[in-house]
């Protein structure tokens, strides 16, 4: 009997030994990661919000753990404390034949059973490790509890309840939270009770009928009467949730709702209160038929009342008189998600679309023309890597657009980062030493103007080469990039190997960091600790680490940005900055909700709410982070602010070098744009009926000179807006007339001080066709000299790439531009060949921008020149001029075509009064 069971109790202990281990591993790996942390956030200077992110989870997680613990203890010691091991029937009925001997069975099973476990302690043991998974799966709430605490007013209040905007955005969540939570602990503590009435056999499903002793009815319906009591206030929550319904015409609460729906969950709040009440008089009276009929009674109500006739109420009584009954909560949507997406502050002014466009515009509106954007991203990108990757281990991940004051004036650039990519090292090269110690950065930048390009077809570049060589552009001191958008892993810098630094000739330079970031690492403890940490024996055992040494982590920008700010969402694309001879990543964040009421979702998880809240400055070489506040008016800000002093500064002490390119974010931009394709409709018989509804338009873009139709992207411009003094940096969208091509309105985004972050719609009038970017897409498509050229280039080893087509408002007219790109078969190396551009009914193709609209305008003015016998020698004269101006317009001599048209000027203000003179 001894050596049968001591392999028993060998075993035993070999489980829980290897249980013990288990827990230990995690535990310690939950510790170190958490020392990790805060050892980071320090040395960048924000502990404050560590702690504040630490203590809000462990709170969080303690106390959710420390209730459900307990609320489940006492459900099994209540349970184990009256189960008595005896059952009965239901209602004291007389048990029929065989119930007895079974109950028996029931009685000794327990009884022989119950001495040998320690039933206190299995409780307890379960209790512990339930708490400590609800607690796990409650605390990624810690977000909406921090709101909760320290949220602000927002000073608006909803159409149907009245109650602050507030309410909505930091209570509600919070209270749902907290009733799903509670409903979960009494399931669970159900089913603890549950198990024990079970095994202590006062509970018998085994056979029927149904076997219940009197403390398991009593102690069912105190959890059954607390169940309806959490139903009852999540019935009063529901209310509010009325306010995020969709019924594919109203988002929001509708006239079903109000009238139907409100009035339904305040009879079953007060039905699940009075079932609650009852319930726990059931505990003395000890009936399961009661508990029974309540649940139906509840719940079948629910599913009448609340479910079925409101459908039916809407099918028979609203859908015939839809848009008379919708109409005031149709007007409550718009309004509403008109607010939530910063689009009731949205300006619209009217553009004639004429077609007066003339040298003398081009001359007025030097700045637009000198902007025009000729490179697209990709091939630009290909062109970069071909031209200027220098080594394969550099890398190109993106292309920044972006505006400069340069000596040449205020130019669009577009420019990239050159990163470091380990993994193109020669796979021999790629060693530990190699990815952590020496190749630590990448280095510079490449920028080019947008319109520019060599006689090769080209890009011209302002920034180029290692170390970067100016040309025109920005000087860069201090070129290296130790943070960026490159998935990087961790470097150890000052340590007693030299960093590679970059290629020179034969030979390589070599650096040593001096930035301020890295944790320390020169302690042996610290070393056992990143190197238990990041699973990494290296950084232990190595020695080439000093006492000097730091370990650079979270190089990844938005990655760093996340680990800082987890509660803020970011932007797809940060861009490169070259300032004050050194390099910044700034990153547009934004704050989001989805429980703003009557706002239509438009983005992400169901989120229906969001504001550019935030621009995030990350410096490429010391790595510090600054998080500046672009709208100190959000609400959702404010309260971050609150719960986290002194992380968020005003957007004026951002430096002004840097402040001079902040951008709108194309992000932002984009939902806005979705949202107002519907939403600039605000008449509410209007928007019901869709009569105005917009999209976005097409254009062909791709190889083979065909292209495929996608929709046009918004993109950035440097241009002067109708009616303004000088030309800004916008952020632009064309919008069409749902299934129309014709172009019936664009929207900007100001991208510079003082007009910073608003938005213009310019508006067509309804009664005149301007054509659309797919129309002209088809006029390209259709001249016979551009179709025949681009098939000739298909024809002899090259693909034409199509690039995309760029609408230009000019004063009150509207230019189109579209790049075409020449790429050998075989190669990856676009060239920009030609130009085309178009005007009113005209198409030109040429090898540059001037010469179309040298070509374009030319025809403009033949076109309109007076009869042949009129010509005399001041027409002659004129005529002249105007060919030198056109001439120096084709070098790109502005300050000659400038001269030229001055002197053109009077004599035709001679000849037009000549000519008036004559006809009299």
């Amino acid at each position: 009997m001894r050596s049968g069971a001591k392999p028993g109790r060998r075993l035993r202990r070999y489980a829980i030994t290897a249980i013990a281990i288990v827990a230990a591993v995690i535990v310690v790996g939950r510790i170190t990661g958490v020392l990790v942390d805060w050892l980071w956030f320090a040395s960048i200077g924000y502990s404050g919000v560590f702690w504040t992110l630490f203590s809000a989870k462990a709170l969080l997680f303690a106390a959710v753990f420390a209730v459900s613990a307990c609320a489940l203890g006492l459900s099994g010691l209540l349970a184990h404390r009256y189960a008595r091991g005896v059952t009965i029937l239901p209602a004291e009925a007389a048990r029929p034949s065989g119930a007895t001997e079974f109950t028996g069975d029931l009685v000794e099973l327990a009884e022989l059973v119950a001495p040998r476990i320690r039933w206190r302690f299995s409780i307890a043991c379960a209790a512990v490790v339930l708490g400590l998974m609800i607690a796990a799966s409650e605390i990624s709430n810690w977000d909406v509890a921090l709101r909760f605490i320290y949220q602000v007013p927002v000073g608006e209040r909803d159409p149907i309840f009245e109650r602050d905007i507030g309410f909505y955005l930091f209570s509600l969540p919070a209270y749902l939270a907290l009733k799903s939570w509670l409903l979960w602990l009494i399931f669970w503590s159900a089913i603890v009770a549950g198990a024990v009435y079970g095994l202590r056999g006062d509970i018998a499903l085994e056979r029927p009928p149904l076997t219940l002793s009197r403390a398991a009815i009593t102690h069912g319906s105190a959890l059954l009467g607390l169940c309806f009591a959490v139903k009852a206030w999540s019935w009063w929550l529901e209310r509010f949730l009325l306010l995020y319904g969709d019924n594919g015409v109203v988002v929001g609460a509708s006239y079903t709702d109000v009238h139907v729906e409100l009035p339904v969950l305040w009879m079953l709040v007060g039905l699940a209160a009075a079932s609650a009440v009852a319930l726990w008089i059931n505990m003395r009276r000890r009936s399961y038929l009661q508990p029974a009929v309540l649940v139906l009674l509840v719940f079948g109500s629910s599913f009448v009342f609340a479910v079925l006739y409101p459908s039916l109420f809407q099918r028979f009584y609203v859908k015939p008189s839809e848009l008379r009954l919708e109409t005031p909560y149709i007007a409550h949507t718009i309004a509403l998600t008109r607010e939530a997406y910063g689009l009731a502050k949205i300006e619209v002014k009217p553009f004639e679309a004429e077609q007066g466009l003339t040298l003398d515009s081009l001359q007025a509106n030097r700045a637009t023309i000198d902007n025009i954007r000729l490179w697209d991203v990709q091939p630009l990108l290909d062109t970069y890597a071909q031209l200027q990757e220098i080594r394969t281990y550099y890398k190109f991940l993106s292309v920044d657009i972006d505006r400069y004051q340069l000596d040449s004036g205020y130019r669009q650039v577009m420019l990239s980062a050159r990163e470091l990519d380990p993994a193109m090292l020669p796979s021999n090269a790629q060693t530990w030493v190699n990815l952590h110690l020496i190749f630590t950065h990448g280095i510079g930048v490449v920028m080019s103007p947008v319109t520019e390009k060599s006689t090769e077809g080209l890009p011209s570049f302002y920034l180029r080469d290692i170390p970067p060589v100016s040309n025109g552009g920005p000087v860069i001191r201090e070129p290296r990039l130790y943070f960026g958008e490159s998935g990087q892993d961790y470097v150890i810098v000052n340590g007693n190997v030299a960093e590679f630094d970059f290629p020179k000739g034969a030979d390589n330079a070599y650096t040593t960091y001096s930035g301020r970031d890295g944790v320390a690492i020169g302690s042996a403890a610290r070393r056992t600790l990143f190197a238990w940490q990041l699973d990494d024996p290296n950084i232990l055992l190595s020695g080439y680490i000093t006492d000097q040494s730091r370990i650079l982590l979270h190089r990844n920008i938005q990655d760093r940005i996340r680990t800082l700010a987890p509660f803020l969402s970011l932007d797809h694309d940060p861009y490169v900055v070259a300032s004050n001879g050194r390099l910044f990543w700034i990153q547009d964040a934004y704050t989001v909700s989805r429980w703003f009421p009557y706002s239509r979702p438009g983005f992400g998880n169901g989120a229906n709410y969001i504001r550019n809240a935030v621009k995030v400055v990350v410096d490429a070489y010391n790595g510090t982070v600054d998080f500046y506040v672009s709208d100190p008016a959000d609400p959702l800000l404010r309260t971050y602010e609150r719960a986290f002093p002194g992380v968020f500064k005003p957007l004026d002490a951002m430096p002004p070098a840097l402040r001079q390119h902040i951008r709108y974010p194309e992000d932002l931009f984009l939902i806005q744009a979705q949202l107002y394709r519907a939403y600039h409709m605000d008449v509410p018989e209007v928007f019901y009926n869709r009569e105005d509804l917009w999209q976005f338009p097409r254009e062909l873009v791709g190889m083979d000179g065909e292209g495929a139709a996608t929709t046009m992207p918004p993109y950035y411009t440097i241009m002067r807006l109708p009616g303004d003094a000088r030309a800004e940096f916008i952020l632009m969208l064309p919008m069409v007339p749902s299934q129309r091509e014709n172009m019936i309105a664009w929207l900007a985004a100001r991208c510079d001080s003082p007009g910073y972050g608003k938005l213009v719609v310019y508006t067509f009038p309804k009664d005149k066709l301007v054509y659309g970017p797919f129309q002209i897409e088809a006029r390209i498509q259709q001249n016979t000299e551009i179709s025949q050229q681009i098939s000739l280039w298909n024809q002899m080893g090259s693909r034409v790439i199509r690039g995309h087509l760029v609408v230009v408002p000019i004063e009150n007219s509207i230019l189109y531009v579209s790049p075409l790109y020449l790429r050998a078969a075989s190669g990856q190396l676009p060239e920009l060949k030609r130009v085309i551009a178009a005007y009113g009914d005209r198409v030109v193709m040429e090898d540059t921008l001037a010469e179309a609209l040298a070509a374009l305008f030319k025809e403009t003015a033949q076109a309109a020149s007076p009869p042949q016998g009129t010509v005399d020698a001041r027409a002659r004269e004129a005529l002249a001029h105007y060919d030198r101006a056109i001439e120096r317009l084709k070098a790109g001599d502005w300050s000659g075509f400038g001269a030229e048209l001055d002197a053109l000027r009077p004599l035709l203000e001679a000849l037009g009064a000549g000519q008036s003179a004559a006809q009299k």
